[in-house]
């Protein structure tokens, strides 16, 4: 039988079954009544005649030059490049490749060191199966705890890192390190002398060290904030509502020091402590506001006497230099005359006196 193999095409002879030899290029006649029978396949990319194993057709020089077989090794992954270009993820254990028309190369990474190391390149990554690794974001403020297998291994600051899941189970956590804000909204609360108020207390926190947070505390906020809840009632308590409104900024200080007593059991270092505010019931609220009216009207009446006191002073000690002093009265008198004459429309005269005698004995000041 003839058989006709182009230039891009090789052919495998098999006789009964049995693989003879690989022919390139060229015309051949095998004669198919003695059990010969010719394969033919292009020789691009991988290699699809695979009813032959590959220890059986590399006994061939011919096929061994014009392939390139590759095998990736248990706890390793592969990268196909095909002319020095990343083309894919090599997923299997065995490749055989046509190597005549393009170069194929698989670039072997191992798995065993847990820490994916910068040989594996962004573009590389992206090939491979999620499953394959895990990735940790550790931001900025923040730590990131790795463990491998429940087992704390590595404290990350900010950055992005890759682990291979192969040798161990990679798990982690990612603790935010920055100082954190907590409002105690409307905390109700009974004074000494037994009025109940609200009040608004914020405190500032973080945590003080990641590994032993982890290994001691589950829920940071749920725990933390009732402590401080109980901490707001067991100081305030203490206080009448008059001691209260007084002592404000006394019960925020007592208040941050008992949260830096309790610093130990709950990881943190409290920054800051103190009320925001205090809101009274309604009738005590107006029965405040009554008080504080009472009061600035107190004061202002204080204040006009006061004045008017001042002003009767002032009226006595002119009384008196005028007394002594007539020429000081006359000017006086003088000084009234003008304001008068002011607001007055016309004034007649004659002229057996002087106008300013006139003007005396017509307001009744004439001595």
């Amino acid at each position: 039988m003839k058989y006709i193999i182009r230039d891009n095409q090789a052919g495998f002879v098999v006789k009964s079954g049995v693989f003879q030899k690989m022919i390139t290029a060229g015309t051949y006649y095998f004669p198919k009544m003695t059990g010969y029978q010719v394969v033919v396949e292009e020789m691009l990319g991988e290699m699809n005649y695979l009813d032959v194993p590959y220890q059986v057709l590399s006994r061939d020089p011919l096929f061994v030059k014009s392939t390139a077989h590759m095998e990736i090794p248990d706890g390793s992954v592969g990268f196909l490049y095909v002319n020095g270009k990343l083309t894919s993820f090599a997923s299997r254990k065995e490749y055989v490749f046509w190597n005549v028309f393009d170069r194929y190369e698989i670039k072997i990474v191992s798995m065993e060191g847990t820490r994916i190391g910068a040989e594996v390149t962004k573009q590389m990554l992206a090939l491979v199966p999620k499953h394959l690794y895990t990735e940790v974001s550790v931001g900025e403020g923040e730590i990131g705890l790795v463990y491998y297998d429940n087992v704390m291994q590595e404290q990350l600051s900010k950055g992005v890192y890759r682990f291979w899941n192969y040798d161990h189970v990679i798990t982690y956590c990612v603790l935010d390190m920055k100082q954190k804000e907590m409002d105690i909204l409307g905390q109700e609360i009974l004074t000494k002398d037994k009025i109940g108020i609200r009040m608004n207390v914020a405190c500032m926190y973080k945590i003080r060290d990641a590994v032993e947070f982890v290994s001691r505390i589950s829920d940071l906020k749920g725990q933390l904030y009732p402590a401080v809840q109980l901490v707001i009632r067991e100081i305030v308590g203490n206080y009448k509502l008059d001691e209260i409104l007084e002592a404000k900024e006394q019960i925020s200080r007592e208040i941050y020091e008992t949260l830096l007593k309790r610093e130990e059991m709950f990881c943190v270092n409290f920054l800051t402590a103190g009320i925001r505010d205090i809101i009274l019931p309604g009738e005590i609220r107006e029965i405040m506001n009554s008080v504080l009216v009472a009061e600035k009207t107190a004061q202002a009446n204080v204040i006009a006497r006061r004045e008017e006191v001042a002003s009767t002073r002032s009226l006595l000690n002119t009384a008196k230099l005028m007394d002594e002093n007539q020429t000081l009265y006359r000017l006086k008198e003088l000084e009234y005359l003008e304001k008068i004459c002011e607001k007055v429309g016309e004034i007649s005269v004659n002229g057996s006196a002087g106008i300013v005698e006139q003007l005396g004995k017509m307001m009744g000041t004439d001595s």
